[in-house]
């Protein structure tokens, strides 16, 4: 484990955390703004408002095979730096758009330079703890993540009501760009020189092959595919459930919020349980949890209008009480042992996980129209693959 010198564990922490909110800002804030957006560029089927959400997923799963291995030859900071310039660019492209086509070509831009510091502050915690340790730092770093989900929809929506939708891209571009200055200023390189690899083609073929070796970092890559794919259903199609099937428009921002706060419960809790039971016996236990979830509803609601909207967040509520457990715990497992390929092994994770999300995202959410029944079918489907994996991976199990 390197020191961390000058900066404290609790600034690492925080730091990480801030760099993976560029993305969570970059979706959650633009929540509440979808409609207007959609109206602004023309966009005639609700429908295709959830494409704001997806599109900006494709492009950081392409985006990670690019900065992952970069980063492994010439650092981990210039390549977020390089990452960020892309975004900036992307955001202009955004609010400039004036039809969906120039808005999604914008949103795949803004993922691939968020990829960036999405990829590589995994890489640079795994360049920096390992082992149980390692997924406790990770779980304490998403707590701090989930606060932007958390508040970001509420910022978005006094922002569009003060100044127009326009105004979150420039929010998300200050935010940035302070986070930019607290790198540069504060975080020490975290790739070692004796681990730098020389930039070729050839680094990410062999990065892949070696990755290719573990089973358990594809299966729990695999895992972390099916469970991400949930949760992006949940994000692109929150805002019609909500604003449109119960019309709860002003309400929204704060109905996600308080779904933030349930996953980063669960993921604090994960921080303390994960050094007493091990990630492996948190990841079976809540993936039986889920499941369970997603049935319950289905047997309760199958072929009903929506239940009461209290009903519908105290499911969801448990729904992500279960996914705070997963998510670190998943990313850790897959990265423990490819510690050696840190940045090609996040960057295939990630790459891998959110490319298999956005189909995932994409045809359950088109089933969503007058109930929120099919996402608790696609959690269903996701969850009894994801168990029947980690019932395969468990022998292979290093940690």
């Amino acid at each position: 484990m390197q020191n961390l010198k000058n900066q404290s564990k609790l600034e690492f922490i925080i730091l990480m955390a801030s760099l993976m909110s560029l993305v969570a800002l970059s979706i959650d804030a633009l929540l509440p703004a979808l409609v207007d957006i959609g109206k602004s560029i023309n966009i005639t089927n609700s429908k295709d408002n959830q494409l704001l959400v997806t599109m900006i997923f494709l492009g950081l799963g392409f985006g990670q095979l690019i900065a992952g291995p970069i980063s492994d030859s010439i650092g981990r900071k210039p390549v977020i730096y390089i990452g960020f310039i892309l975004f900036v660019f992307a955001s202009f492209i955004c609010v400039s758009a004036t039809n969906i086509e120039t808005m999604i070509l914008g949103r795949i831009l803004q993922g691939i330079g968020l990829s960036a510091p999405r990829t590589i502050s995994i890489a640079m915690v795994r360049d920096t703890f390992s082992g149980n340790y390692m997924a406790k730092i990770m779980s304490f770093i998403v707590v701090i993540f989930i606060l932007v989900p958390v508040i970001a929809p509420s910022i978005g929506k006094i922002l569009l009501d003060l100044y127009g939708w326009k105004s979150i891209f420039h929010s998300q571009l200050i935010f940035g760009i302070l986070v930019m200055i607290w790198l540069w200023k504060r975080q020490p390189e975290t790739l070692k020189e004796s681990h730098k690899s020389p930039l070729s083609f050839k680094l990410f073929i062999n990065g892949f092959k070696e990755f290719m070796k573990h089973k358990q970092a594809v299966i729990f890559t695999i895992v972390s595919g099916l469970i991400t794919g949930s949760f992006m259903v949940y994000l692109s199609a929150s805002q019609q459930i909500f604003q449109e099937q119960y019309n709860l428009v002003d309400e929204f921002p704060f109905i996600f919020a308080g779904l933030a706060i349930s996953v980063g419960l669960a993921t604090f809790l994960n921080g303390t349980l994960v050094m007493r039971f091990g990630m492996f016996k948190l990841v079976m236990f809540f993936s039986v949890v889920f499941i369970a979830i997603s049935i319950s509803y289905i047997f309760l609601f199958f072929g009903k209008s929506n239940p009461p909207v209290q009903v519908l967040v105290g499911f969801f509520s448990l729904q992500f009480f279960a996914i705070g457990f997963l998510f670190g715990n998943l990313r850790a497992l897959a990265m423990q042992p490819i510690g050696h390929i840190a940045g090609v092994g996040a960057a295939l994770n990630g790459f891998i996980s959110t490319i298999m999300a956005v189909p995932i995202a994409s045809v359950i959410g088109n089933w969503v129209d007058k109930t929120s029944i099919p996402l608790f079918f696609g959690f269903t489907i996701c969850g009894v693959i994801t168990l029947l994996l980690l019932r395969y991976v468990k022998k292979h199990v290093t940690v």
